[in-house]
């Protein structure tokens, strides 16, 4: 007869549920982290800059935008694959479900962003004269269907896409220091590391 207790099912996920994200996550993450700091600030320092070096700036910034929704439409392909780990289940369920909303948010955020960008770009009455290359080596087209429209339906477009790649800019600064100020709360006051889930 055998005496050892049979495992519950708590514990069988405890041994199934990884503790952290994968590697490949990790990269992910943090590479879209850094690019995304990179890009809000030439975004904001671009109209403060010398003539000369506006347009490489503003060239690299959409460069960068571009990089950045491959790497997240990447990264939710990842996810979907790769069960994340949980937040620990001592959290309150407000603040476990304000986190997975948080997380929404910045993903469409982060979609919408670049996007925004690229069709405020492809609105621009110069963009058939100007080709568009990621960071001065790979051809990339504008979107064809908002490039090719009437200059006089075009340029009210242009102002109109670059309103909304401006205000979902804020609201994607405004997710992201929530995240931020969120995770080292979790770290420094509460004393429950939610850090460790995404450093190697």
């Amino acid at each position: 007869m055998n005496t050892q207790a049979n495992p519950s099912r708590a514990e069988l996920a405890d041994t199934t549920t990884p503790s952290r994200y994968s590697r490949t996550a990790m990269l992910l993450h943090w590479i879209i982290a850094v690019l995304i700091l990179v890009n809000v600030v030439l975004g904001l320092s671009a109209d403060s800059l010398p003539d000369d070096w506006v347009r490489p700036v503003i060239n690299t910034h959409k460069s960068i935008g571009i990089t950045v929704l491959g790497l997240v439409l990447l990264r939710i392909l990842w996810r979907a694959s790769h069960r994340p780990p949980p937040l620990p289940r001592s959290f309150p369920n407000w603040e476990r479900g304000a986190a997975h909303v948080a997380h929404f948010l910045l993903y469409l955020l982060m979609i919408g962003l670049p996007l925004s960008g690229w069709m405020h770009d492809s609105a621009w009455k110069d963009a058939a004269t100007h080709p568009m290359t990621l960071f001065g080596i790979v051809p990339w087209p504008r979107i064809g269907l908002i490039m090719n429209l009437a200059p006089a339906v075009k340029e009210p477009l242009h102002d109109t896409f670059g309103a909304l790649h401006t205000w979902l800019g804020y609201a994607l600064y405004a997710l992201l220091a929530m995240h931020i100020g969120g995770a080292l709360k979790h770290e420094w006051i509460d004393r429950k590391s939610v850090l460790k889930r995404m450093v190697p």
